[in-house]
């Protein structure tokens, strides 16, 4: 065995691609290019000043200790009137779990349920760290691809097709990274009675881009809308989008008593409990003003209105509207098979997107990283003045390849 030997199922996994991207554009900045990158799925914001000062509070009066494995029971009290409040899940606090980031809440979900062989049904496009999850944790990934003609999402055939007697999990996503796609109450209640037919399956509804949904749309989640399926879903949720807290790394999530507790069992051995300031941070948020969700919202769609608009004027792309979250997938095949005026050949999406950076300074990540080729995610958590720069600059490239 050589020293340097890893973890088999570590060796095997790749890193984000996302964080890739970013590297490469923290990399092109210190050579002194000035890079409008549009790759992170970050808001722009400030954390609302009442988040903020409750933190500052936090720490002026000593709360900087451990705490509770799950999380401070305060926090888990505003964790479940927020799913009471605004999902309609009748849950208590001792129903919650607390994580250091909703990435987290996934992960140890995952780790403290699969076993070899097990599978997770993913629809793609999916968020780039659920396949490598699954693969650290042992299972096998089940990819149901979800084009544009079902709208990116999941139907209730493809489902039925995709499970079998091996399937652990389903995930869903709504409103979705990369697509931005919403599942509607109707197209939820579809795949709730396919869910009910297996019953030896888990589901993760993955909410955290709950409040980025646009057009006056209802969010709802599953267990919201098939009640049955309650005692088997782990709905997670966090505080890092709708308040603007990425860098606070507090995500939670509610779920069957005996999931949470294999949860908190494995958070104790890893992490323990999250950092005690930002969970005091994110009472103020769960139980404060909701102003700044409100506001977000119409800037985020206002400029996904501008977005789509510029992004559809650019030959060879084509872009629909997505429902919520902050990101345009658009459609990038019409520049595939063309070369750029740097002299770069597009033969697939991750070359058209490699080209945007070094000649037109524009940061996206590549469809293929999220499970369809094809595509450019392009997200939309900038100013006005830069999004614009970079839609012109996306432009101008797009139409200087031949």
């Amino acid at each position: 065995m050589s020293l340097k030997t890893l973890n088999r199922r570590l060796e095997a996994a790749s890193p984000s691609a996302t964080y890739k991207i970013i590297d490469r554009v923290a990399a092109r900045r210190a050579e002194g290019a000035r890079i409008i990158s549009l790759c992170a799925g970050e808001p722009d914001f400030d954390t609302p000043e009442h988040i903020r000062a409750a933190a500052i509070s936090a720490i002026d009066s000593g709360h900087t200790r451990y705490t509770q494995v799950a999380g401070l029971r305060a926090l888990r009290e505003a964790i479940a009137r927020k799913f009471q409040r605004e999902n309609g899940l009748d849950v208590s606090w001792q129903d919650t779990l607390v994580c250091s980031g909703g990435k987290q809440v996934i992960f140890n979900a995952l780790a403290a349920t699969l076993n070899d062989g097990e599978e997770v049904v993913i629809p793609a496009p999916y968020w780039v760290s659920y396949p490598e999850m699954v693969q650290l944790c042992g299972g096998e990934s089940r990819i149901v691809t979800c084009g544009a003609e079902s709208s990116f999402k999941l139907t209730p055939q493809a489902l039925s097709e995709a499970i079998g007697p091996n399937t652990r999990w389903v995930i869903l996503n709504s409103p979705s990274n990369p697509t931005g796609a919403v599942y509607e109450r109707e197209e939820l209640k579809e795949l709730a009675e396919v869910l009910l037919t297996h019953p030896h399956v888990l589901i993760l509804a993955d909410d955290i881009y709950e409040h980025l949904i646009f057009d006056g749309r209802d969010f709802l989640t599953l267990a919201q809308v098939e009640p049955r399926l309650a005692m088997r879903t782990l709905t997670m949720n966090g505080v890092s989008k709708a308040y603007a807290m990425t860098g606070w790394r507090i995500g939670f999530a509610t779920g069957p008593n005996w999931l949470l507790e294999a949860m908190e069992k494995l958070q104790g051995q890893q992490t323990s409990g999250a950092c005690s300031v930002s969970q005091h941070a994110a009472i103020a948020a769960l139980d404060g003003p909701k102003d700044f969700i409100a506001h977000s919202r119409e800037v985020f769609q206002r400029r996904r209105d501008f977005m789509v608009q510029l992004l559809n004027e650019a030959p060879g792309i084509s872009c629909g509207t997505p429902g919520g979250a902050f990101y345009a997938f658009a459609d990038c095949s019409g520049l595939i098979g063309k070369r750029s005026a740097g002299g770069r050949e597009l033969v697939d999406d991750e070359a058209v997107a490699v080209a945007l950076l070094e000649e037109a300074n524009v940061a996206v990540v590549q469809g293929s990283a999220f499970g369809l080729p094809g595509y450019l995610r392009i997200a939309y958590a900038l100013d006005d003045e830069s999004l614009r720069g970079a839609c012109e600059a996306i432009h101008g490239f797009c139409e200087s390849a031949r």
